[in-house]
């Protein structure tokens, strides 16, 4: 597997030289296959750079970096025709077309976090293993904000209108390449019956008879079409006490308790 790196500073050489000659001697150029690029430059006048001559070759690559507040940081995968390049939804500096020498404030540098750098190049690390080797799930985007330790992950589609216009002509080949592909067709499995043979004649039967099944749902009531109840109130059950009458034989209470006292 080859994977060709780009770094902001290459042998006392701008950013966009160094981009152009990596570009030019790392093999691109000379017909030497590359699996993946991987940019690591630290500006967007770099990236534009990379990005162009990706979508001239069709080379698919991946894009990270880490904000200038050093606390926030993404990567990006971009395969030329199926995923939106950087020129697709550029950042406001390059969509404006603004000069970023110009958002420098002299004597002041940026942010540099060594953790916040160290996730991120672990996540775009993790996310090329993954590419290459084919296995678990390859994120097209995927951010990482430290202060509330938010991973936000996304895939988003080229832009028709991109400004690039060898990002364009990916889109179209792209387009002829999926309405090749044979259409695969969709077969609905039929739901399987379990246990349709009953060898041993096992049978659910109810444990109530159908009479007190009817006693226990109450009166049915005679309503229109349409209407029905939602529940019924079952019969209430006898369960008073019989009386016990004791009949009066004509005693005094004393004489009843001295025949208690004769017993």
């Amino acid at each position: 597997m080859n994977r060709l790196f780009f770094q902001p500073h290459q042998a006392g050489l701008s950013k966009v030289q160094a981009a152009e000659h990596t570009l030019s001697n790392g093999g691109l150029e000379e017909g030497k296959p590359v699996d993946l690029v991987l940019s690591c430059v630290d500006n967007f006048e770099a990236r534009m750079t990379i990005n162009t001559a990706c979508n001239e070759l069709g080379q698919t690559w991946m894009e990270s970096g880490v904000s200038e507040n050093a606390v926030s940081g993404h990567i990006q995968l971009i395969i030329p025709g199926e995923s939106a390049c950087f020129a697709c939804a550029p950042p406001l500096v390059v969509a404006a077309n603004i000069d970023e020498k110009t958002l420098k404030r002299e004597g002041v540098c940026a942010a540099s976090l060594p953790t916040t750098m160290g996730v991120v190049a672990g996540i775009l690390v993790q996310n090329v293993l993954k590419f290459l080797l084919n296995f678990g799930t390859v994120s097209f985007y995927l951010g990482y904000n430290a202060m509330q330790d938010f991973f936000p992950t996304m895939s988003m589609k080229p832009n028709p209108q991109c400004d690039d216009r060898n990002c364009r002509k990916q889109q179209e080949e792209y387009k002829k390449k999926v309405a090749a592909l044979p259409k695969q067709e969709v077969v609905q499995e039929e739901e399987q019956i379990i246990h349709e043979d009953n060898e041993w004649g096992i049978e659910l039967v109810s444990e109530v008879s159908e009479e007190e099944l009817k006693n226990s749902s109450g009166p049915v009531l005679n309503l229109p079409e349409g209407i029905t109840v939602a529940y019924t109130i079952p019969k209430k059950q006898d369960d008073s006490v019989p009386e016990v009458t004791v009949e009066e034989s004509g005693e005094s209470l004393e004489d009843l308790m001295a025949k208690m006292k004769n017993m």
